[in-house]
């Protein structure tokens, strides 16, 4: 049997087990029998909680809270078109949500970063969450005039989902190493494309029953509130490098040399900028391929011209439901290449990424070749293009953990996400709808150029994803020196305390050479 920290029995444990109070603090294994007393309901209730704490529990709460993140950023883009006939606005302007989002979102990265190195990472989490779910809320209710305000208010969303995205990869980190670590971070970045795809699902089912868009925003919220809630019961908080090396880390660097070591990090650098590529792809992606696709279908003349208040939801549907199988089969296929590829070479992790770029802008660029003459043809290329895409998001991950030590992995995925925002989706929806404004101002009524414009400004993506693919290999150039430079850092950081370097004779110096001094471990 376990006792709690006030000396109540708890049943179900062994003798060498520990128990952890809500606080996150380890108790003592066993304590004396005669200080000993039987459990009030309420300590039962909190040692049934302790026991439900397990890092598998964590890490699939953790997923669950990363999937709503993903899914309330993408139901605006599921009602795109009906916030834009709502508010009358342009293609650049409608294009500036996602801008304003992505901006205040990778601003507030550092510092959640910052905050997430050296203070309670889950209670940091759920006041995001919470925060983001009751502003997403407020939004809903905001009139047709006050367009600058709908803006601002995705801008508050996006500070709130810094906070998680920041700073959960990094307690998984700490749960779980190794393959473990490999699979449980595949899970948690498979929300990205299951959240993004039911995002689309959810704003449109939302808005087709309800009759109104303004219910696509109310229902993710809540529950945001839930997750928000269960990380707070049911998520540990771990000693940061825990599951390295078999032991806790004993020093800590300040912010300013965290910066400067990540900025020497030759595969932290490049993987940083090939994951601006990714994110310039699917931010522009997320938010114009429904809409491209409705066009096309009007070109085609198998759809018509939306002048109803409630437009079609159909391309968002089928799109979101791409989203979600091509992101589960792209993860697994990325999980099972690197595995497969690590019993062959050591640098498998960034060159299963480099492949799977390149191979994604050959099938995108061929979405804007077949989408005027065949919308099937266009669907078959986007599954293709997306499932080579996806492929890399958790491998991305699993490289940061391999190169950066513990203590300072929050603040390297907050500036890991930090710039693939700021070079990648943070411009790329505003741009794309740039210039496709820029190409319609010669033929603003044709049907046909509002389509070909778009298409034509899509066309940057799959040159961006190939850039991308390019910082991948260099990667891979730079992974072995850099990973063996942390696991020595971090073998120095997590010395025992015991063990301490001492001179066992006089050393002095004459001009710039050291004489005498030879140094010994001994225990004290």
């Amino acid at each position: 049997m376990c006792v709690e920290s006030d000396g109540c029995e708890i049943e179900g444990c062994s003798s060498s087990d520990e128990v952890q109070t809500l606080s996150g603090s380890m108790s003592p294994a066993l304590k004396s029998t005669a200080e000993l007393h039987p459990c009030k309901p309420g300590h039962k209730f909190r040692a049934a909680l302790m026991r439900c704490r397990t890092p598998t529990a964590a890490a699939g709460i953790l997923s669950f809270g990363n999937v709503l993140n993903y899914m309330d950023r993408c139901t605006v883009a599921g009602v795109l078109l009906d916030i834009q006939r709502h508010f009358d606005v342009s293609d650049s302007r409608i294009g500036l949500l996602q801008t304003v989002f992505i901006c205040s979102f990778m601003v507030a990265a550092p510092i959640f970063g910052y905050l997430g190195d050296r203070f309670n990472r889950k209670v940091i989490l759920s006041c995001g969450i919470f925060f983001w779910s009751i502003v997403t809320l407020s939004s809903s209710f905001i009139s047709k005039e006050y367009y600058w305000l709908f803006v601002l208010s995705r801008g508050l969303v996006g500070i709130g989902e810094s906070s998680y995205s920041s700073i959960s990869p990094t307690i998984i980190g700490d749960l779980f190493t190794n393959n473990s670590r490999t699979m449980m971070l595949s899970i948690f970045y498979l929300a990205i494309p299951l959240g993004s795809g039911l995002g689309y699902i959810l704003g449109s089912g939302a808005k087709e029953a309800a009759g109104d868009w303004h219910w696509a925003l109310r229902v993710s919220p809540l529950l945001g509130i839930t997750a928000g809630a269960l990380i707070l019961l049911f998520v540990p908080e771990p000693k940061r490098g825990s599951a390295d090396q078999g032991g806790r880390v004993k020093a800590r660097s300040s912010w300013c040399c965290d910066m400067k070591a990540l900025a020497k990090n030759r595969s932290y650098v490049c993987s940083s900028l090939a994951s601006a590529a990714v994110s310039f792809a699917t931010g522009a992606f997320g938010m114009w391929i429904p809409l491209y696709l409705y066009r096309a279908q009007v070109v085609q003349k198998t759809a018509e011209v939306c002048s109803k208040d409630i437009c079609s939801s159909k391309d968002s549907l089928i799109f979101g439901a791409i989203t979600v199988v091509t992101g589960l089969l792209g993860v697994a296929i990325g999980l099972a290449a690197t595995r497969l590829c690590r019993q062959r070479t050591e640098r498998a992790d960034p060159l299963v990424c480099a492949v799977s770029m390149l191979g994604s802008a050959i099938f995108i660029c061929l979405i804007f070749v077949v989408a005027k003459k065949s919308i099937v043809g266009a669907y078959v290329c986007i599954f293709i293009g997306e499932t080579l895409l996806f492929l890399n998001w958790a491998i991305t991950a699993d490289i940061l953990m391999f190169v950066v030590i513990p203590t300072r992995r929050a603040t390297a995925v907050a500036f890991q996400s930090f710039t693939s925002h700021l070079l990648g989706d943070a411009g790329s929806p505003y741009l794309i709808g740039l210039i496709s404004d820029a190409l319609q101002q010669s033929y603003a009524t044709s049907v046909l150029w509002q389509f070909l414009s778009l298409g034509y400004a899509l066309m940057l993506c799959p040159f961006v994803i190939v850039l991308g693919g390019m910082f991948f290999l260099a990667t891979a150039l730079f992974f072995l020196d850099d990973r063996e430079k942390a696991e020595k850092q971090l073998s120095l950081m997590t010395r025992p305390p015991s063990t301490v370097t001492v001179l066992t004779e006089t050393t002095f110096q004459w001009g710039d050479t050291a004489y005498g001094g030879q140094e010994t471990n001994n225990q004290l």
